[in-house]
């Protein structure tokens, strides 16, 4: 798994900063604030590599169309205002309409698992594979949305994930310590941003949405 030279590191401190901003008044959660977490977030798929093709292939394209509605109309600062937009305006049912709603629902799943995968990560020791606790964090969340052959194709594929130490060399460059440092509050936050995001879905019956 080459490094692609295009990329700078990842760094969680990026995320931490963009999700505590994103926690707005009344349990609601700011939009643009949470795609830029999320940005940095695909900066560690990417630096990672083919190994995790099975989640980053189309999370850009969801990040950018959410981005897009959010630059256009207003009703998208918001997961809140959002939802009331296009339930008012029956978005949610039109099939061939790209909603945010249903857009934000995939980028949500990917959250779930990348939050599963860094809180093992931060307790494995340095000399630790890290393939098993990836495949455990994916059968605990992202695996229940995917067929049997994207199954299949990921759990092989995480056999071939470096050790911790390798691993966190490999997505921060000389920043380590800093990331390791800022995780426990990195995934503090994100959890709050998380189960706001499920509490809003399930409010609404929208964790179905197809």
């Amino acid at each position: 798994m080459a490094e692609a030279p295009d990329l700078v590191f990842f760094d969680l401190r990026t995320v931490h900063d963009n999700f505590d901003r994103a926690l707005l008044e009344d349990d609601d959660v700011d939009i643009k604030a949470y795609l830029e977490a999320y940005n940095e977030l695909y900066k560690f798929f990417q630096l990672m590599g083919s190994v995790f093709s099975f989640v980053s292939s189309d999370l850009k394209q969801k990040i950018d169309v959410l981005n897009d509605l959010v630059i256009k109309n207003d009703n998208y600062q918001s997961i809140k205002t959002m939802i009331d937009y296009e339930k008012e305006n029956k978005l949610l049912e039109k099939s061939d309409y790209t909603n945010g709603a249903r857009t934000l629902l995939r980028l949500h799943r990917g959250l779930d698992f990348i939050r599963e995968f860094l809180r093992q990560l931060g307790e494995l020791k340095e000399t630790d594979k890290t393939s098993n606790c990836c495949q455990d964090a994916y059968q605990k969340t992202l695996s229940k949305h995917h067929p049997w052959v994207i199954r299949k194709a990921a759990v092989v594929a995480m056999y071939t994930m470096p050790t911790r130490e390798v691993l966190f060399k490999k997505v921060c460059g000389e920043n380590v310590q800093r990331n390791v440092d800022i995780l426990p509050k990195m995934l503090e936050v994100t959890a709050d941003i998380f189960n706001r995001t499920h509490n809003l879905y399930e409010l609404h019956n929208l964790h179905t949405l197809p």
